[in-house]
């Protein structure tokens, strides 16, 4: 069993089994990472407040059959929105560092324009996949950049607009 200490960004948390949570976070020297965390749904649990999304914490966990989390601790709450963080859980790899985006979290400088240049899609000069004109948005499932016209004809909650 191997135990480790690290600083994260909770980036997701949903309901697994009868009282746990499966919680994504992201790490500098770790990248994207899921975990169990027992009895966090239940009412008298410490840890639970410690695992929202967003939160920038201390955080303990161990290998042992997958990954859980021992142990957390919230230093300060970051401005990005936790829809913005759930998409960022989908975009990333899981287990790939990416130390130019920890470095965009931990500065609390969050844009999609930067997070998206730092994973490879570039928006800068980018143009809509329609119609040509110059793109304001990313359409995650397609990996597609578009205008503000194409993009709002697409499904809501899939688009990521800078």
């Amino acid at each position: 069993m191997h135990e480790y200490v690290v600083q994260a960004v909770i980036l997701d948390r949903e309901p697994f089994r009868e009282f746990d949570n499966r919680v994504t976070f992201f790490t500098e020297r770790l990248g994207k990472l899921s975990g169990k965390s027992v009895s966090t749904r239940k009412i008298t649990s410490k840890l639970a407040a410690h695992l929202e999304p967003g939160a920038f914490v201390n955080m303990r966990f161990v290998e042992k059959s997958g990954l859980q989390i021992v142990d957390s601790l919230t230093s300060r709450r970051l401005r990005a929105a936790p829809p913005d963080l759930h998409a960022l859980k989908e975009l990333l790899p899981e287990g790939e560092p990416e130390p130019e985006l920890w470095n965009l979290l931990k500065t609390d400088k969050f844009s999609w324009r930067e997070a998206l240049r730092i994973l490879g899609w570039d928006p800068n000069g980018a143009q809509c996949a329609t119609c040509g004109k110059t793109a304001v948005a990313f359409h995650a499932p397609r990996q597609e950049m578009f205008c503000a016209a194409c993009a709002s004809k697409l499904p809501p909650g899939q688009v990521l607009y800078w």
